[in-house]
């Protein structure tokens, strides 16, 4: 049924998919969750200990990657 509102999707570089709210997921496991939130925050890394949402996972694996420039 449309309602004539767009869903806005925010793609965010090495980070989540930022969805405007509220909304329901279905994932590929035929599962069904749903957020109230204005803004949902989807995990694209799938590292989220909370899939389909984000956890901020991604930031503690790229930091660890990280080396301190020689000083």
């Amino acid at each position: 049924m449309p309602t004539g509102r767009r869903t806005r999707v925010r793609i965010e570089s090495g980070g989540p998919l930022l969805v405007e709210g509220p909304v329901e997921i279905v994932t590929d496991d035929g599962e069904t969750v749903t957020s109230d939130r204005f803004v949902v925050a989807l995990c694209a890394c799938r590292r989220s200990k909370r899939y389909p949402f984000c956890d901020t996972s991604h930031r503690r694996r790229s930091r660890q990657g990280m080396q301190r420039p020689e000083e």
